[in-house]
């Protein structure tokens, strides 16, 4: 089954468990997504591996970096029109807090859709949604 499938299947029906079980960077890191209005939350649950400072306890920025990057890519993926692998232009990940040995949520908000590039802003938080701990921005080529 093609990853065009598995997203198509997932979009139908509401689990996007074997859409994030095909990308194996997501698996490492433990991600889960479900959708909250025309939203997805991506879910990154605490594993001790994904400790970077082990006397705070505080995850590792490179986990964060990586949560809010697939959080952006799979709300790009979710509201494509039609798909075609989106290829990474660059991303900045803003670390605003510590973050604590708990699951981080984050989501993905498309800010600019052309033809060619597409940005997207995502924000990472912990228990509350109100104080974020990260912040990404990127832009990819969703064209030829």
């Amino acid at each position: 089954m093609s990853l065009k499938d598995i997203l198509e299947s997932a979009r139908e029906r509401g689990d996007f468990s074997a859409f994030v079980d095909a990308i194996p960077y997501a698996r490492f890191l433990g991600l889960t997504v479900r959708r909250e209005g025309e939203s997805l939350i991506t879910t990154m649950t605490f594993s001790p591996m994904l400790v970077g400072n082990a006397t705070i306890p505080a995850l590792h920025g490179g986990t964060i970096g990586g949560l809010v990057e697939s959080a952006a890519v799979f709300q790009l993926l979710y509201e494509a029109d039609q798909l075609v692998l989106p290829k990474i232009i660059n991303v900045t990940v803003d670390y605003l807090r510590s973050a604590r040995a708990v699951d981080t949520h984050a989501t993905g908000i498309i800010t600019k859709q052309g033809r060619r590039v597409t940005s997207v802003r995502a924000v990472a938080w912990q228990e509350d949604r109100d104080k974020p701990i990260a912040t990404a921005s990127a832009h990819y080529l969703v064209g030829a």
